[in-house]
């Protein structure tokens, strides 16, 4: 039994906002024991780092899982990767976000609430 999450990236969602043209999708999985998968591709970013926080819209907050690069446009959930009991229920209430930071705007470029 297994949950999709998605979320589309941009820069406005940023906090704060930040003018940019680069998007990204993202599509996870979250299985029944909190095991989570997935990946976030962009468009028009040179990524340098992805993370998920906890934070509502408009909110910054702590990382908690960072994303592995697999190539210039696409980053990856970590083999092995879980969300606590809290974190889950923070995902359910669309507290958590996925973004992808760059060199231009290190504390993140794009941004997507994500959504179960």
């Amino acid at each position: 039994n297994a949950a999709a999450i998605e979320a589309t990236l941009s820069g406005a969602q940023e906090v704060a906002p930040v003018e940019t043209s680069a998007s990204g999708t993202a599509k996870f999985v979250l299985k029944a024991d909190r095991a989570l998968s997935g990946s976030v591709k962009t468009k028009g970013v040179d990524g340098t780092a992805a993370h998920i926080h906890e934070g509502g819209p408009g909110v910054n907050g702590a990382v908690l899982i960072t994303l592995k690069k697999k190539n210039d446009h696409e980053w990856t959930v970590p083999v092995g990767a879980k969300l606590t009991a809290d974190q889950e229920t923070a995902l359910k209430a669309g507290t958590l976000y996925v973004n992808v930071h760059s060199e231009a705007n290190k504390g993140g470029e794009i941004r997507g609430q994500l959504k179960q």
